[in-house]
């Protein structure tokens, strides 16, 4: 999931203020135009805000991402038009990382859609199907599930819902203290509960690839709810930066970046977005470009790279044969504060793709060293059930 594409429309606008921009600002957050909006990209700094993350609670305001309800007959089944996974399959309160995809195989977005049951915060009938998107791409995503799917499905776009992560192994410890009962969830799972009259929908989700929550609430509560996280001591406000390095340690792809329309998901490596009824039964989006890949293999593959020494090599930087040849495309990278190294992502022939294979990058006029290796970089803590 992405936050940092900025669409053309959106560079030529003003940047729109996010419910806890003052927060923001009050709180030190140094802001910057992000996706159409002003956001936090850091408060104390990258490294420190990653740490802390890694280590305790960070919380992060991811209020600019899309949020959508799917209401009406068969919207499951109209929901599989459109994307990969199993949606006739999720039971109320489950929630699964699904693509949305275009008619070569491309993904237009990577998303959570989730089944509503009879309790929900958002007083729609259960049955419904509760949605984040990219904020970068959510007017996009609007547009494709319009023209797509049949007016009896009707489209909701919650854009007065502010969506707060909190993340990091003290997460359960503060929310369960200012929430009582969201420790009850498992990884991949929803429900809803209520805050100071306020109605929150709480998922244990997120995008670091630590245990953490997200929670959708109206944004008229933002502030004081964040402050109310905020005055447990294990959190900490969190910019985006941070969100960024923690992601790609986590082995996660940023769309825009690492997935864009040109990325079918079996170069991508995400074929568990498959699932599996969906492979036999086909009938998305690319389908018999995608089960062919997956049969025979992709000519290219999302690999990650540990780069030797200690310059970062950023997104942009080629792969390049012994002749000095592109043959490949780092799409994210940076230094990472958890494993002390720099990283990155790389799409790369499937040749090199095998784990200790060494490849040669090069970046200004210089070339760098690494290795491919298998991701995560930072092992994934999630809370899954019977763990």
């Amino acid at each position: 999931m992405s936050q940092d594409v900025q669409e053309p429309e959106a560079e030529a606008l003003a940047p729109e203020l996010l419910p806890l921009d003052a927060w923001h600002r009050a709180r030190g957050g140094r802001m910057v135009p992000f996706a159409g909006y002003e956001m936090p990209v850091q408060y104390e700094g990258i490294m420190a805000e990653h740490l802390w993350t890694r280590e305790h609670a960070g919380l992060f305001d991811v209020s600019h991402m899309g949020q959508l309800l799917f209401s009406g007959a068969d919207t499951d089944a109209q929901l599989e038009t459109l994307l990969p996974g199993d949606i006739k399959g999720l039971i109320p309160g489950r929630m699964r990382y699904s693509l949305l995809l275009a008619d070569n195989g491309g993904i237009h977005d990577d998303l959570m859609v989730t089944r509503l049951g009879d309790e929900n915060a958002f007083e729609i009938d259960a049955g419904a199907f509760y949605m984040v998107v990219n904020g970068a791409t959510k007017w996009d995503d609007l547009g494709v599930f319009r023209e797509a799917l049949p007016d009896e499905v009707a489209i909701n776009h919650l854009d007065e819902q502010a969506l707060l992560a909190l993340q990091g192994p003290e997460a359960v410890t503060a929310l369960e203290r200012v929430v009582p009962g969201v420790a009850s969830l498992v990884f991949m799972t929803a429900a809803a509960f209520e805050w100071q009259g306020n109605p929150l929908w709480v998922s244990r989700s997120g995008y670091t690839g630590e245990d953490g929550f997200e929670i959708s609430l109206p944004g008229d509560a933002a502030e004081a709810f964040a402050e109310a996280l905020c005055a447990q001591p294990e959190v900490k406000p969190i910019g985006l930066g941070a969100r960024d390095s923690l992601r790609l340690e986590a082995g996660l792809p940023l769309y825009g970046h690492d997935l864009d329309l040109d990325t079918n998901p079996v170069a991508a490596d995400l074929g568990f977005a498959l699932s599996k009824r969906r492979r036999e039964e086909g009938g998305f989006p690319g389908a018999e470009a995608i089960l062919a890949d997956r049969a025979n293999g992709s000519a290219t593959k999302r690999v990650g790279l540990i780069v030797e020494g200690r310059q970062p090599v950023r997104e942009g930087a080629i792969v390049v044969d012994d002749s000095g040849t592109q043959i490949g495309t780092v799409t994210s990278g940076g230094f990472a504060p958890s494993v002390q190294k720099p990283i990155a992502m790389a799409y790369v022939p499937a040749a090199l793709a095998t784990p200790g294979t060494r490849v040669t990058l090069s970046q200004r006029g210089k070339t760098h060293n690494a290795e491919v290796t298998s991701m995560p970089f930072v092992p994934h803590r999630y809370v899954r059930k019977g763990a």
